[in-house]
């Protein structure tokens, strides 16, 4: 049956900028005047700031009423589609954020809390750290879970920071200074080793779609510090050799990292550590149901085996009978890798989400991950211009799997990009495309996960399709998209321009003084 696309435009409202509304004098709220018995005990609200931090002007804010405000927010949003539409944004398991835990999250016993508290007082906060450790550590077999670290790539450098002060404490750091990871890991991973003053050794996908244990075995050496990995891959392919890989790096005296973050499609099925692994991460605001908006908020999850754990950053949420604390001495500690124990109110989303999944929810949430995938992946490969990585490999994908429009582009010279500006047009968030590098020449790697319907899916595989018709009959209609925006294309050169662009309101006002005056 062919899905029916609804007629759809985003809202143009046109909406200028908040520091350009409202009129002098005008107050969203008012704040009552102190009373005599608060000025006498106080003194005068001015007096109780250092003159050196007294403004000498008033600040350059807009001046509106709360319904101007209100309305204003609302047009932006209307104008935005977000998690409102059909994300299936590859790599990045967008699921459902629950209103309840934005509610909780914003309750002034989360919002309101200082990580210098006196720790009689975070009890509550460090008690559900522990306790989703505690659910960390069943998933993965570790021995220990931490939260400072900001998001994955910071837990990948974490893993680089743990490895360097492991090695300095069996008088190897220096000498082992190279870290093994392949092309289809996450880019972060070479990044973070690079960051941390390792080597990047990188191995080249074969043709099962991952490297060979003979490659492996001439990469790794005396000099090997660590093995980090992804697995399954962005192109949906698990290797089933990691075992073996595993038992590689440690017989060449190196450790090895997980890199979880396509967790969702093997969540419950396996355990790090049950595979050998030394350490891994998890990315809250993905797996687990924690929020993922504009590059964060996030939190990169990371655990270890016991033998890491001394070297893990401080501090370190501890239970000491009925008590949690913070333990800073921790003499071997890498350090810290960002500041206090971690975001706490995305733990506490990812806490609720754990929590009312359970087990039994985990996984069939990974289940239902797998099946939408290869659902996509038969649908998606039946369209005109559409094709696969590994195409010669036909296996079952896990929960994501990576297509490519190259043939689309050779035929109609409408590229990948071109086909995402037109697929907001149906009222659905555009795909992603790809980690760099392109791998896969002219890619978009959808994810389902586990939240979608099967209308959902058929009602985004239909629009992909329609996209590919229209190239193949209309090129230039593709290449002119979005239609249906509320901006259609912009002119990509001001945003690389910085005597153009401004990131605050009064680069923008001297910018542009600038500009006239020129």
């Amino acid at each position: 049956m062919r899905v029916k696309l609804r007629d759809y435009h985003a809202a143009r409202w046109d909406e200028p900028v908040v520091m350009t509304m409202g009129r002098p004098g005008r107050r969203g709220h008012l704040f009552p005047a102190s009373s005599e018995r608060v000025r006498q005990a106080a003194g005068a609200a001015a007096d109780l700031l250092p003159a050196a931090m007294r403004r000498r002007n008033s600040p350059a804010l807009p001046e509106l009423s709360e319904p101007e405000v209100l309305r204003h927010y609302l047009h932006l949003a209307q104008e935005t589609q977000g998690m409102m539409g059909i994300s299936l944004f590859g790599t990045c398991t967008m699921k459902h954020n629950a209103p309840v835990n934005e509610a909780i999250a914003a309750r002034p016993k989360i919002a309101e809390l200082h990580p210098c508290q006196d720790e009689d007082t975070l009890q509550g906060v460090l008690e559900i750290i522990h306790s989703f450790d505690a659910i960390l550590r069943e998933l993965s077999g570790m021995d220990q879970f931490v939260f400072q670290a900001g998001g994955g790539a910071d837990a990948s450098y974490t893993h680089c920071c743990v490895t360097r002060a492991w090695l300095a404490a069996r008088g190897e750091l220096g000498k082992r200074d190279e870290i093994v990871t392949t092309i289809q890991t996450h880019p972060c991973n070479p990044a973070t080793a690079a960051a941390a003053g390792f080597k990047v050794v990188t191995l080249m996908l074969e043709e099962n779609g991952y490297p060979s244990l003979e490659a492996l075995r001439a990469a790794v050496s005396e000099r090997t510090a660590a093995l980090m990995v992804v697995n399954p891959d962005d192109m949906g392919i698990y290797n089933p050799q990691i075992k073996d890989w595993v038992r590689i790096v440690h017989e060449a005296g190196g450790l090895c990292f997980y890199d979880h973050a396509n967790f969702n499609g093997v969540m419950g099925k396996l355990r790090a550590r049950e595979l050998g692994f030394d350490a891994c991460m998890y990315m809250l605001h993905k797996t687990f149901g924690a929020p993922k908006g504009g590059g964060g908020p996030a939190v990169g999850a990371y655990g270890c085996s016991a033998e890491l754990a001394p070297f893990l950053p401080v501090p370190v949420v501890v239970r000491d009978g009925a008590r949690y604390r913070l333990d800073h001495n921790r003499p071997q500690s890498c350090g810290k890798i960002r500041e206090f124990f971690g975001n706490v109110p995305q733990i506490v989303k990812a806490y609720a989400w754990a929590r009312s999944m359970g087990a039994e929810g985990i996984t069939q949430a990974s289940d239902l991950s797998v099946l939408a995938n290869n659902y996509m992946d038969r649908k998606l490969s039946d369209i005109r211009g559409v094709t696969r990585s590994h195409p010669h490999i036909d296996k079952w994908r896990m929960e994501m799997t990576r297509f490519s429009l190259d043939r689309l582009k050779q035929d109609t010279g409408v590229s990948a990009v071109e086909v995402q500006n037109r697929m907001v047009d149906f009222g659905v968030d555009a795909y992603w495309l790809s980690h760099e590098p392109w791998l896969v020449p002219e890619p978009f790697t959808p994810e389902a996960g586990e939240m979608y319907s099967k209308e959902d899916l058929d009602y985004w595989i239909a629009v992909i399709a329609r996209v590919c018709e229209e190239a193949y009959a209309d090129p230039a209609f593709v290449k002119a998209a979005p239609h249906s925006q509320p901006i259609h294309q912009i002119k990509s050169a001001p945003l690389e321009d910085p005597k153009r662009w401004a990131m605050t309101w009064r680069a923008h006002v001297k910018k542009r003084a600038a500009a006239m005056q020129g």
